[in-house]
């Protein structure tokens, strides 16, 4: 073979794919003639049965405009070829932790995906777990996390009409530049060198070492985050108590919300309205809550509106996945060791949508069971609301 012939082989055989290739060495071992397929074999490492297979289909014209790499037939068989019956076994493996309603679109399992790959080889079926997991794709199946969508015991006739109610007064105030506001009490967190739930980078095999028990450490305590979510502004602002959650705390820290960030950003407000839960320190059957509201009513001058969520619907409260969710997300996997990292982490809270987030630290003590007399509650300035006056009212400041 000439140095010519040696370097238009090297500079043609990237640009071939398979059948090219050795329909192209085939030529060029013709051209050679006696001992051209060893010298092409010899200058490419292309085995010899490939290019004496080339050499047959020049002679095969047959196949010169099929499309075609290879013959039909070649290469394995898909798994569903070789096991007929797979997906009706996969089927009948994760049925019995299959979840909700059968005839859904989407269906999911919590089966893991090595465990369904030892049960399938234990039934002669030889399939990889990454096998498995795309044939599960294929018949509808995805790894999916708990929902909060049962409720306990029969849901109000009212509910969803409770929830146009909210959704339309919302609008109106805010379409009049009046301030709407969600609010709810964030689980108590433990401080201290705790574990925290989720995961951070850290260096391989060096993660944060944390206490081996979650018992509180009387010094330092909990803390109780109140949170005030402004809906059009997406800002949220979090009172951080280090006493109880009680109605005086959560009037308190819609106080604080409107002294720190309300009155500036809503300078010409007449009117508050107010969105949330039915029960805990904001319930709609509390009186101290009622009381406290009052109160505030009174020290601003505005018009406060109450509307509360139906029982066994808090899900559905703004702050819960506008930025409760977020503060959770923000300190997974850090230990709240002290309440200025709580403070720190709370106040660091971003999105990608615009979230900013206030965190200020309550030293007040809050007392538990104080009680409301019927003339201090017979003294309230509420209206009731014509739709269900026991989750939506008016309290009006007195002057």
């Amino acid at each position: 073979m000439d140095t010519i012939t040696e370097k238009r082989i090297k500079a043609m055989l990237p640009f071939l794919d398979e059948k090219q290739r050795r329909i192209y060495l085939a030529a060029e071992a013709e051209s050679i003639g006696f001992g051209g397929v060893k010298a092409v074999h010899e200058l490419t490492g292309i085995s010899k049965t490939t290019i004496i297979k080339g050499k047959k289909e020049l002679r095969d014209s047959n196949d010169a405009d099929d499309g075609r790499i290879r013959k039909g037939g070649g290469g394995r068989k898909s798994i569903t070829e070789k096991y007929t019956g797979i997906n009706a076994e996969i089927e009948n493996l994760v049925n019995c932790e299959t979840f909700g309603n059968p005839e859904n679109v989407l269906l999911w399992t919590t089966k893991s995906l090595r465990n369904i790959e030892k049960a399938l080889n234990e039934k002669g079926f030889e399939v990889s777990h990454d096998t498995i997991g795309n044939l599960l794709k294929e018949l509808g199946y995805s790894l999916q996390q708990n929902k909060k969508m049962l409720q306990i015991g029969e849901p109000h006739p009212d509910r969803n009409a409770q929830f146009e109610y909210i959704n339309n007064k919302s609008s109106d105030f805010i379409k009049q530049g009046q301030p709407v506001i969600s609010v709810d009490a964030k689980k108590k967190e433990l401080i201290g060198n705790f574990k925290n739930g989720g995961s951070e980078y850290n260096k391989k095999k060096n993660p944060t070492k944390v206490l081996d028990h979650d018992f509180p450490i009387k010094e330092l305590g909990k803390v109780v985050p109140y949170g005030v979510y402004d809906i059009d502004k997406n800002v949220g602002f979090v009172n951080l108590g280090i006493s109880r959650d009680t109605a005086e705390f959560a009037v308190e820290s819609i106080l604080r919300w409107w002294l720190t960030i309300g009155k500036n950003t809503y300078p010409d407000a007449s009117r508050l309205y107010i969105n949330s839960d039915s029960g805990g320190s904001n319930g709609s059957r509390l009186r101290l809550w009622k009381k406290q509201l009052q109160e505030f009513a009174n020290i601003t001058g505005l018009e406060t509106h109450v509307s509360h969520f139906p029982p066994g619907t808090s899900k559905w409260n703004k702050i819960e996945h506008k930025l409760f969710c977020f503060i959770s997300k923000n300190w997974r996997g850090t230990p709240l060791i002290s309440i200025e990292t709580v403070i720190n982490l709370i106040s660091s809270t971003t999105t990608s949508k615009g979230l900013k987030v206030v965190c200020v630290k309550d030293d007040n003590a809050y007392k538990l069971g104080t009680k409301v007399t019927d003339e201090e509650f017979a003294s309230l300035k509420i209206i009731r609301e014509s739709f269900h006056g026991d989750w939506n009212y008016v309290i009006l400041p007195i002057k």
